[in-house]
């Protein structure tokens, strides 16, 4: 007995030892402390779980926070549906997807504006010389795009590019440098600032800018930079063993689960480490960055930006206004329904192609995060809508501005 006792105690340390410990980024409080409807934010509750009940996805976490107080924070459903259901848990880590843009790439990209590094307005071609301009009808080449593009999604470069089609030629995994000289050489499809192309290549072009300024990958650069030095502990590109049990499982291929694994095929083939996607987070650590961003680039006294950067950062920039997009962040494009119809102008926030969202609002210093694992176990279904309708809830139950 006394021996089952201690077996049971060593067991207890181990765990409380090994396990990945998470604190909550801000106080608690009720809704009523921040001027809110407890009894509207009480909405959502019932439309996760029918979107959970409709098979839209297997679970979700929900974030909300105004004032620098947290008014609710939930997990609904479950982590995966295959190999066997298992519950969803508050402090799982989901695949961010697309929301690797503003927060670790475009972030880095702006810090080394702030270092002095490099200008918004500095030619792709100065960093990256292969990097082709559009040719017009005449085969004149149109003028060079310029950071700044890529930022905004404006620089001509295509959506996408076949990810088999570049291991056929550089190898899986896929060397940096080569991609990137691969996307530079593409065609583009128009003349800088001419057209609104969402581009994930634009973000893994920055990516590669990164490590050709500072020698580091932009996870390794984010991690020093931004993650460690806000504690964001669980925040992180290719997650280590350790954290493997909180990863929740997106897309089934080849008949197992991704876990841990990125899901967006063009960051795989680089081994997870990518501008567009790759970054693995919770829902706490989300909320740092964006109390941070709300914070005018300060957390708990470590300052990340500038005032004057996150500024710039989010709000539309002036010479593509038409894009609805600032520099890493979107606004007013056709992408943005994850503010929903409410929230006023001055808003920003990103989606992720896997089922994640985060919204923040200056105005109300309101941030909204959904994460969701809806490509799991198959790419079928669609949190656009049900996006929209979590912000609209949030914002209806704003009572005092």
């Amino acid at each position: 007995m006394i021996k089952r006792i201690i077996l049971a105690v060593v067991m207890m340390i181990i765990t409380i030892y090994t396990t990945p410990v998470l604190s909550q980024p801000l106080p608690i409080a009720s809704a009523e402390t921040v001027g809110m409807s407890s009894e509207r934010l009480n909405l959502l509750p019932a439309l996760i779980n029918t979107a959970i009940k409709d098979k839209v996805m297997p679970g979700a976490v929900i974030l909300v926070a105004r004032r620098a107080k947290i008014v609710m924070r939930d997990a609904y459903g479950e982590s995966q549906w295959i190999p066997e259901p298992k519950p969803l848990d508050i402090d799982m880590v989901f695949d961010l997807a697309s929301i690797t843009k503003p927060v670790a790439t475009a972030t880095s990209i702006m810090i080394l504006a702030e270092q002095g590094r490099l200008r918004l307005w500095d030619k792709v071609k100065e960093y990256i010389p292969q990097f082709k301009p559009f040719l017009t009808e005449d085969g004149k080449p149109a003028d060079d795009a310029r950071l700044w593009h890529l930022l905004t999604h404006t620089s001509g470069l295509p959506p996408y590019t076949d990810a088999k089609e570049v291991a056929k030629n550089y190898g899986d995994p896929c060397p940096l440098d080569s991609l990137a000289n691969y996307i530079a050489k593409l065609d583009k499809i128009a003349p800088p600032a001419t057209e609104f192309r969402y581009s994930c290549l634009g973000f893994i072009t920055l990516a590669n800018i990164v490590k050709r300024i500072t020698g580091k990958t932009v996870a390794e650069f984010a991690e020093e930079n931004i993650f460690g030095p806000l504690g964001m502990t669980h925040t992180f590109f290719t997650p280590a063993e350790k954290f493997k049990s909180l990863c929740v499982p997106t897309e089934v291929i080849d008949g197992v689960p991704l876990v841990g694994v990125v899901h967006d095929p063009l960051a795989r083939l680089k081994g997870g480490i990518s501008g567009n996607a790759g970054l693995f987070s919770t829902a706490d650590d989300l909320l740092v960055f964006a109390q941070m961003m709300l914070n005018g680039g300060e957390f708990n006294g470590v300052r990340i930006l500038s005032p004057l950067t996150v500024e710039r950062m989010t709000e539309v920039f002036p010479e593509v206004s038409f894009a609805g997009r600032g520099l890493g962040w979107d606004l007013t494009s056709p992408y943005s329904t994850n503010g929903g119809d409410l929230f006023g102008v001055g808003g920003y926030g990103h989606t992720g192609y896997t089922g994640t969202s985060l919204w923040i609002d200056p105005e109300t210093e309101t941030v909204v995060i959904l994460l969701s694992n809806r490509v799991h176990p198959e790419d079928k279904t669609s949190v656009v809508a049900l996006r929209s309708r979590v912000a609209n809830i949030v914002a209806s139950a704003i009572l005092e501005k």
